[in-house]
């Protein structure tokens, strides 16, 4: 059935939406992860790990010389083998969609979704040039490197609705997840992710994506507060907020250090980055975080 001239145009606007910032967001990847390639080195190990670690199932992404017909005629489905290399060298990346993700503080910074998606695919980018394999937790049906790896991952990155459901997507064992978020919201529910994540197994890094207006609170006089996502509902209205400046940077405060603390007792490491510092820095710290577990 032909689609009306008008329903075309719509969805072709909406198509055009949706992509426009994925060109600026790879750019500045790109830019971000060749400064850090200067600094760093390639991680991939020739010949190690070659040996049988387990049986994954197969997906339509895998080719068919992949499957192991062998241990496949003993079920009705069909399975993979992934070598030690395959299941210690996959990197997982997850970056954040909720609703507070995309916000700033001020024109002249980047929202926090844009700079944790700039991040994500620059390490990608760095990873996947350096032999290791990645994939967007719960939207890559399989791990990829090389350049095709590159342009697959970083655009899942750049439209990924980042939903906390996708942190339940299977994985294999003993992969590394990185994880970039403002980590705000419950504690215990952030706890009781991070653990199931830890149990399955898998370990890696936590990235904390901080505004400065959310660590330093700087606002005085008359404000009105939304709860992001939700701008329907009645606004919250501080008289003077800089009355309670002192009890929000404890409160925030308390916060970052649970954070610290599942992170430390869970293995994990955390880095936090306030999205007004270089993008280079968090990007050198991502990537020797996993760089010393090789």
């Amino acid at each position: 059935m032909p689609v009306a001239p008008s329903q075309s145009l719509a969805l072709r606007r909406r198509a055009e939406t949706l992509a426009a910032p994925y060109p600026n967001l790879l750019a500045e990847a790109q830019r971000v992860a060749a400064i850090v390639s200067q600094g760093v080195h390639g991680r991939r190990r020739a010949g190690a790990g070659e040996s049988f670690w387990q049986y994954r199932s197969y997906t339509h992404s895998d080719s068919a010389n992949q499957i192991d017909w062998r241990r496949s005629a003993r079920s009705d489905h069909y399975y993979v083998r992934e070598n030690e290399w395959e299941a210690a060298n996959t990197v997982w990346l997850w970056r954040d969609g909720s609703a507070g993700m995309d916000w700033h503080s001020s024109n002249q910074l980047p929202t926090k979704k844009d700079r944790a998606s700039v991040l994500m695919m620059a390490l990608g980018m760095l990873l996947m040039r350096a032999g290791e394999r990645c994939g967007v937790l719960g939207e890559s049906e399989k791990p990829r490197t090389g350049r095709y790896g590159v342009e697959q991952v970083s655009n899942r990155l750049a439209g990924s609705p980042g939903e906390k459901a996708s942190l339940s997507a299977k994985f294999s064992a003993h992969s590394r997840l990185v994880l970039a978020s403002d980590f705000l919201g419950s504690d215990e529910q952030w706890r009781a992710s991070i653990a199931t994540l830890t149990a399955r197994p898998a370990t890696g890094v936590l990235l904390h994506i901080v505004d400065p207006a959310e660590r330093e609170f700087p606002y005085s006089g008359r404000m009105r507060l939304f709860e992001p996502g939700a701008k329907s509902k009645l606004p919250f209205m501080l008289g003077r907020a800089e009355k309670i400046r002192a009890d929000y940077i404890e409160k925030f405060q308390a916060h970052e250090q649970s954070l610290a603390n599942t992170a430390r007792r869970l293995g994990w490491t955390l880095i936090i980055h306030t999205t007004d510092q270089p993008a280079g820095q968090a990007l050198s710290a991502l990537y020797h975080a996993l760089a010393k577990d090789i």
